[in-house]
């Protein structure tokens, strides 16, 4: 276990450390510790966020110091781990038509695949939600195999559209809302991946959660943006059994 450090971000949060790389196991840690500090919260602290293997809390500094803080952080992440919450676990479909896919080609190419072979590859995967950031509703998807990954494009798109399902240096990931990006373009999902006006969960995946990958044709990808944009979105209709 890697040690644990604590550095001041600003002067009203703080960041704990807990490794240096991008994995499953610091990133469960980050969330164990998210929910032991949400369980033992002392007054001052306003909210935490885990990261790949880290973790920020911000706080009020009138109301606990810095130092104090950094004391309690350090004591609950050499503690016992918090039992993690129950994940969700979803199947989510995407379209990886040639409008949709404009990097598919080139990223099975480089892996030695047929473009079919690639993407039931993919469609067998399962994934888990390392972490949100860059965007909102914008989850990092560990879990993708290294004969499906790529690197990230040379020069970012200007304009990646919204949905878009992308991989990129080991790890997967779709835009929730149109944005330049230089991730590669393997399809497009019509599932909407963030709800400002959802008061309970405005982003469809949280960290810790898992999904699976289910490869549709264009017909089926319209008919399904069309119904979810014209009426409420349930996102239980995209639950699944592990």
């Amino acid at each position: 276990m890697s040690q644990v450090q604590v550095f001041p971000l600003g002067d009203a949060a703080v960041t704990v450390v807990f490794g240096a790389r991008i994995d499953a196991a610091p990133a469960a840690r980050a969330r164990r510790f998210c929910a032991a500090l949400a369980q033992r919260a002392p007054e001052g602290v306003e909210e935490s966020a885990p990261a790949f293997a880290s973790a920020t809390i911000w706080y009020d500094p009138e109301r606990i110091s810095y130092e104090d803080l950094a004391r309690l952080a350090l004591k609950l992440a050499k503690g016992g781990d918090e039992p993690e919450k129950a994940v969700a676990f979803f199947e989510i479909p995407f379209c990886a038509e040639a409008e949709f896919a404009p990097d598919l080609a080139d990223v099975a190419q480089v892996n030695g695949l047929a473009p079919q072979d690639y993407l039931a590859r993919m469609s067998n995967a399962v994934f888990e939600v390392y972490m949100l950031g860059f965007l909102p509703g914008f989850a990092y998807l560990g879990g993708l195999p290294q004969e499906l990954s790529a690197p990230r494009l040379a020069t970012p798109r200007k304009h990646v559209p919204a949905g878009s399902v992308a991989v990129a240096d080991g790890m997967c990931a779709a835009y929730p809302f149109a944005s330049p990006g230089g991730w590669r373009l393997i399809g497009r999902t019509p599932a909407p991946l963030f709800d400002a006006n959802s008061a309970e969960r405005p982003a469809l995946l949280a960290p810790g959660d898992r999904l699976r990958w289910r490869l549709i044709g264009r017909d089926e990808f319209f008919r399904l943006e069309r119904s979810w944009r014209d009426a409420p979105f349930d996102a239980a209709i995209l639950r699944a059994s592990a």
